[in-house]
């Protein structure tokens, strides 16, 4: 019961608080806005990219390094593939710098 109270007032809290925020004037001018948004887009895309990448990566990574450790004559066979993978997540990431760059040129 008390879970359902506490929920409760913490929906009619958030729409009491944003009620109010959409009932304000809107700004003269929306130019300030669009930069904002843009610049917080290119940020956040770009971090994004590079923590995906990063992982990606890494999980490439120890997945080759793990099979060349279990099969050390397989090494060969392992390591064209998983440059291939890694340039592959890279690409990925310089693709979301690219978009990142459009985006902050059109701001």
């Amino acid at each position: 019961m008390k879970n359902k109270m506490l929920s409760l007032l913490s929906v009619v809290f958030t729409m009491l608080i944003a009620s109010s925020a959409f009932a304000q004037e809107a700004a003269g001018s929306n130019e300030w806005s669009v930069k904002t948004w843009g610049l917080l887009a290119a940020g956040l895309g770009m971090a994004l990219a590079a923590f995906g990448g990063a992982l990606g990566q890494g999980k490439a990574a120890a997945a080759a390094l793990e099979g060349i450790a279990r099969n050390p004559s397989a090494s060969d066979k392992l390591f064209t593939p998983m440059i291939l993978g890694l340039a592959l997540i890279e690409s990925l990431v310089i693709y979301s710098l690219v978009i990142s760059i459009l985006i902050l040129n059109k701001v």
